[in-house]
């Protein structure tokens, strides 16, 4: 009986600690992902895994139509038009500033859509709910928290993705006979998500930390407090949890926003170049 008493105690104990577990020592690799899915569908239903994502598609459009726009007229306003190689950083100037316009114009969607992935469903169902929800609970300003770290990342992640991208390209054009078509630019578009999302993801952790710190009664209000917290409590590499399943994912959507856009806007001269001959 002693001895049975005493496992119960290890038991417990064992137990105990299971739940204390820190954040730096819990698995995030692709077979806890797995088992997040798994568990996800069993418990909240197949399009839970899809929680969130009207809020994505309804910032992604005007944030991709604007930072688009912005980067060609900020190539023109900086002269970098043509001249990629020769002005590598008014190239990189040129992407982090459309970066810095894009965020501006859609942070809001950015904050509401982090809102909604971190939730239940019971929590927030509609963007118009979650929208009223944050300005009645914590006031207009909660709009844009976080944004400052945002624009921080944006920096380096918008001009490392534009820049890259750009010089793959034309490294291409110049040695290779072939002209970039889709998938060339779907290749180069990865790699250069890739990298930039690599150089700016310390940053993105913080503002997420900050945009969600309201919905799971955590305290993140400012960067320097946020940094300060999220390395005291789960060490260095808490600012590069779960990189690697984003390697997956970030890749493969900027490889598909450049090829996607490069396509259309050669498609929509050519037509506009027609109809200006033809008359």
């Amino acid at each position: 009986m002693a001895v049975q008493n005493g496992d119960n105690v290890k038991k417990q104990e064992k137990n105990v600690g299971n739940d204390v577990i820190s954040n730096t020592q819990r698995p995030y690799s692709a077979k806890a992902a797995i088992q997040f899915v798994i568990q996800t569908v069993k418990t909240e239903g197949l399009f839970s895994l899809w929680r969130g994502n009207s809020a994505t598609m309804v910032r992604i459009i005007p944030y991709s139509a604007v930072q688009f726009t912005a980067h060609e007229q900020w190539k023109r306003i900086l002269g970098v038009n043509g001249l990629e190689r020769e002005k590598p950083g008014l190239n990189f100037l040129s992407g982090s500033l459309a970066g810095v316009v894009s965020q501006g114009v859609t942070y809001p969607l950015d904050l509401m859509r982090a809102r909604m992935a971190v939730t239940h469903k019971a929590e927030y169902k509609t963007l118009r709910q979650i929208f009223v929800r944050i300005y009645m609970e914590e006031g207009i300003l909660a709009y844009y928290r976080g944004f400052t770290a945002t624009l921080l990342g944006v920096v380096p992640y918008a001009g490392c993705s534009f820049f890259t991208y750009d010089l793959l390209r034309d490294i291409l054009t110049v040695y290779t006979v072939a002209i970039p078509g889709f998938s060339t630019s779907l290749l180069c578009g990865a790699i250069a998500g890739m990298i930039a999302q690599t150089s700016s993801y310390p940053l993105d952790i913080v503002r997420r930390r900050m945009q969600t710190s309201a919905v799971k009664g955590q305290h993140y209000h400012t960067i320097g407090s946020t940094i300060s917290k999220i390395y005291k409590e789960e060490g260095i590499m808490a600012f590069y949890k779960g990189l690697s399943m984003n390697w997956v994912k970030g890749p493969l959507a900027v490889g598909i926003s450049f090829a996607t856009h490069d396509t259309i806007r050669d498609m929509l001269r050519k037509l506009i170049s027609q109809n200006t001959s033809t008359k």
